[in-house]
């Protein structure tokens, strides 16, 4: 009876154990393809949209969310090591393939767009969507997709992070340049971009020597940072979207060619990056890096920008398409790895 007893436990505890194993495994199959944050973003902008807040709330909103910018790119600062923004240089070939993808092949593609995307998607979201085009590369999914496709993950690090820290000046430069004063966008706000990202993010390297090591080794503390950020700014601005009745102006029919667009742009710089390996003749490990660096935008990057760079009553319209646009290239680019990974040369 006794033996009976135990292999039934044993039992159970298999086919929990199978259960709970199965569980996991399409977890993580899920999270490959639809990002846990963005879904959190996405009901923040549902309820923000629905649930009118009281001014007082959204102004204690854009306090906090300006506080976080600035923690934020300290730590970005506190936790890069300079040695290894100079050692990512030395393959200058890559490098520069990465920085003409991102800051020259994107903005002009966002630059020849524009004037269709006024007439279909509105002033707003037209904004929103050329803003997106003058963005850094993305780190942390760029990196991973570099390293599941069997690509030069040092190089992937080194361009992606050389990216984000050319993108504090390049951006609120480029968003200056590009878009001008007719978008509401002032030369104050491209100094307040230098004192609220720039300063801190030297303040940050200065320190790096004293907590940088201890910084990497709490990761938990750096991207609780990260995510509050992005959440505090989106909350923010949708609600102040909603009280300045900016949801009422957007049709449809303009959300649903956002979407349609932003997966021709991906497609595009795709197809240009892939493409341009192969002219310049990197070898198959750093075709990848361009591919996966040179092809994305980074929402933890662009969203606080945009939070200091535009008036308040459009940055949630604005930033809508990084939001979008980091979703796509998040699936688009798993299945690519996966597939790159497959068919080695």
């Amino acid at each position: 009876m006794v033996a009976r007893s135990g292999n039934f436990r044993r039992l159970l505890s298999r086919l929990c154990s199978a259960r709970y194993l199965g569980f996991v495994t399409r977890r993580q199959r899920l999270s490959r393809f639809f990002d846990p944050f963005i879904l959190s973003i996405l009901v923040i902008l549902v309820l923000g949209i629905l649930i009118p807040v009281p001014a007082v709330l959204v102004n204690a909103l854009g306090y906090l969310g300006n506080a976080l910018i600035v923690l934020l790119f300290f730590l970005y600062g506190a936790r890069l090591s300079t040695k290894e923004i100079w050692e990512g240089l030395k393959n200058w070939r890559l490098q520069g393939a990465v920085a003409l993808s991102t800051f020259v092949l994107f903005p002009l593609l966002g630059i020849a767009m524009h004037p269709l995307d006024l007439k279909l998607l509105g002033p707003v979201f037209a904004l929103g969507t050329l803003y997106l085009t003058l963005l850094p590369s993305t780190v942390q999914s760029s990196v991973t997709f570099t390293s599941i496709a069997g690509g030069n993950i040092a190089g992937a690090v080194c361009s992606a992070t050389i990216s984000n820290i050319a993108g504090i000046i390049l951006t609120p430069a480029l968003v200056f340049v590009v878009m001008g004063r007719a978008s509401g966008i002032e030369a104050t706000r491209v100094v307040n971009v230098l004192l609220q990202l720039l300063l801190p993010f030297v303040l940050g390297q200065l320190l790096h020597r004293f907590i940088g090591k201890w910084l990497n080794t709490h990761r938990a503390l750096t991207k609780a940072t990260d995510n509050g950020t992005i959440l505090a700014i989106v909350a923010s601005s949708v609600c102040g979207a909603t009280a300045g009745g900016l949801w009422q102006k957007i049709s449809a029919q303009q959300v649903g060619l956002l979407l349609l667009q932003c997966l021709i742009v991906l497609a595009i710089m795709l197809t240009l990056t892939w493409n341009l390996g192969r002219w310049i003749s990197l070898n198959r490990r750093d075709r990848i890096v361009l591919l996966m660096c040179g092809s994305k935008k980074s929402l933890a990057t662009g969203l606080p920008m945009a939070a200091i760079i535009f008036p308040p009553t459009t940055v949630a319209a604005v930033t809508i398409p990084v939001i979008v646009f980091h979703q796509f290239q998040l699936v688009v680019c798993a299945v690519l790895a996966r597939r790159l990974a497959a068919k080695p040369a």
